[in-house]
């Protein structure tokens, strides 16, 4: 997407920093400069190194956030859409990869070859069943490429439900003029958004059942009707 695309440059600019301010319902603005992105990469500029860096040993979990039509189900068979010209595209043998599914599917395989464990697929998007969704379509992808790769990601992989609960608008030129009156920071590229982030996971998100979590954030375990 041409923003992704734009916010690459924004944060290659600034080294990976970002504003985030918090606003507060007394109508006090909290920023705090974020400096935990240390690499962007973007896709269809290098899909290589997109894959190859989901591929590496360090890398433990790979998060989604790609909205409800990004998982490609089918409104007719609910289930994955065989037929979408992308995907189709992306199974051709030597084809540059452009789907989520085509670069992560390549970077499980890869992984399956080296003799490592599956990364975490965690979806963020606000979806129910979240986890259980991106499992059926992962899995139905990665069994178009190899029916044995896609047994061992349904049998391996790990994909927690979850739901992050923070209302975090689009960035506009509004906030950045905002950002930049009231505190001086010039920045391209901030985030404005509610405080106290919350979030639940059914399905623990690290191979030693504990959950991934960081001072700030309120972690709970998810449960249904019939769990």
């Amino acid at each position: 997407m041409a923003a992704d695309q734009r916010m690459k440059q924004v944060l290659d600019a600034q080294d990976g920093l970002y504003t985030l301010v918090l606003k507060h319902s007394d109508g006090t603005y909290e920023p705090r400069v974020i400096g935990s992105i240390v690499e962007y990469l973007y896709a269809p500029d290098d899909p290589e190194a997109v894959v190859e860096k989901m591929a590496a040993e360090s890398t433990r979990i790979v998060s989604l956030t790609i909205t409800e039509s990004g998982y490609n189900v089918s409104d007719l068979t609910g289930e994955f859409d065989v037929n979408n010209p992308a995907v189709v595209a992306d199974l051709e043998p030597g084809s540059v990869l452009r789907t989520t599914f085509g670069l992560v599917t390549e970077a499980l395989r890869r992984r399956r070859m080296r003799g490592l464990r599956p990364f975490t697929i965690m979806s963020c998007d606000n979806l129910q069943d979240n986890g259980y969704r991106s499992k059926r379509v992962f899995t139905a992808f990665a069994r178009l490429r190899d029916p044995e790769l896609g047994d061992w990601v349904e049998r391996e992989a790990r994909f927690p439900n979850s739901m992050v609960d923070r209302i975090t608008p689009v960035t506009t030129d509004g906030d950045r003029a905002e950002i930049s009156e009231r505190f001086g920071i010039e920045d391209r590229w901030p985030v404005v958004c509610e405080p106290t982030p919350s979030g639940c996971s059914r399905t623990p998100s690290r191979p030693d059942g504990r959950h991934t979590s960081r001072p700030g954030y309120r972690w709970w375990t998810m449960s249904s009707p019939t769990s």
